[in-house]
């Protein structure tokens, strides 16, 4: 069993997102359906990793980070997906990863 925290869309109380960097999306199958349960990964500019969350059961997930370049990967029973984001400043930045066998 993985200790990585399960996720849901609501921001926990007192994160000021004018001072932080949030990246969220949701996990989607190929049918578009969620995905929960996913295993989701961010990965650094240089591809190391950085965290990793699980997803809820309507396939969100949510990593607070610093600017810059990250990949975020999903390895899911449904399949595996990747996504790129680049947040240039604080606030909630949004990419959801498209998972397929």
């Amino acid at each position: 069993m993985c200790a990585a925290p399960t996720q849901g869309q609501n921001l926990p109380a007192g994160v000021d997102v004018e001072k932080e960097t949030v990246i969220s999306g949701r996990v989607l199958g190929d049918d578009g359906h969620p995905v929960g349960g996913a295993f989701v990964r961010l990965l650094d500019g240089s591809g190391e990793f950085t965290a990793e969350v699980v997803s809820s059961g309507t396939g969100d997930f949510r990593f607070f980070a610093a600017p810059g370049a990250w990949t975020v990967r999903a390895l899911s029973s449904s399949g595996n997906g990747t996504a790129q984001i680049q947040p240039e400043g604080n606030g909630v930045h949004t990419v959801d990863v498209l998972v397929s066998a």
